[in-house]
């Protein structure tokens, strides 16, 4: 977890600098802050064929775009300055934390999707609604970067990845996440692995994958919960919170997103209602 690209949200980024700088901390990272455009260009179709122009729109668009991006800019820098961490690039015989920031052309979710390939770890916000930037951006985090993507809380608690729940459902992407998450579970104080009766797809057990992580040399427990009228979602964020989790592992859309957005499921819930960081990985 050497690189680590923090994406700002719509605080600013305080919550997602937070939550970079805890893991920045415990690894001796290079956090870089992104600046990437935040509104979709607005056009109008003109002519026979079907042309699109720019609108004046734009350009107040554009203005506004700029204006936030040197806000993020300089809430970024002060940040990292007030908490003593070195500005500049990256320096591979730095043994501490260190950041930059970086400005990106196009459109923040597809920067995201395409950049974050080459970081170890990509930072976002939670989404406080659906079909939002935050929520694309998370998205296309997940599905087109190839890599772990944290998820931060409105409210950043003052430890990460002490007390960390595996959220398992026996699927490849939950499997995937686990392996991204390594660093983390080799330095957890501890570690469970939560199961939900109703919730798991065929693969191993909870009791099975926590056998494997002790062989490892990791110190896991499990257990399989009963749903009790409750959501898959619901139960593994009501344990998290009962275990005091600071870190939550899931692996992201095991069901399709379409059938999630229409019918709920478990990666929805816990991107809208999760207290705690949450690790994803599809």
């Amino acid at each position: 977890m050497k690189s680590i690209l923090a994406v700002p949200g719509g605080d600013g980024g305080q919550a997602v600098y937070e939550t970079a700088l805890l893991v920045a901390r415990r690894f001796g990272s290079h956090v870089v802050g992104l600046g990437a455009g935040t509104t979709a260009p607005v056009v109008i179709p003109w002519g026979e064929m079907g042309v699109a122009v720019p609108v004046e729109a734009d350009r107040v668009l554009e203005q506004e775009d700029k204006e936030r991006r040197e806000s993020a800019r300089k809430t970024f820098e002060s940040f990292m300055k007030d908490r003593g961490v070195p500005m500049g690039p990256a320096q591979p015989a730095h043994p501490g934390v260190t950041a930059e920031w970086r400005e990106e052309q196009g459109q923040q979710n597809a920067v995201v999707g395409s950049l974050g390939r080459v970081f170890d770890l990509i930072v976002v916000e939670r989404p406080d609604k659906l079909v939002s930037l935050a929520e694309a951006t998370l998205e296309d985090a997940l599905f087109e970067s190839g890599r772990p993507v944290l998820m931060a809380p409105p409210k950043v608690a003052a430890t990460l990845g002490e007390r960390v729940m595996i959220a398992w459902n026996g699927s490849s992407e939950t499997a995937r996440t686990i392996g991204f998450a390594n660093p983390f579970l080799r330095q957890a104080k501890e570690l469970q692995v939560i199961s939900v009766e109703g919730g798991m797809t065929p693969g191993p057990s909870g009791d099975e994958l926590a056998r494997a992580l002790t062989k490892a040399g990791l110190a896991a427990t499990a257990r399989h919960v009963d749903a009790r009228g409750r959501t898959t979602g619901e139960v593994f964020c009501a344990e998290a919170m009962e275990m005091k989790a600071d870190l939550m592992i899931k692996g992201a859309y095991t069901q399709s997103r379409l059938r999630q957005m229409i019918f709920g499921g478990a990666t929805r819930h816990i991107i809208m209602n999760a207290e705690m960081p949450v690790l994803f990985a599809h």
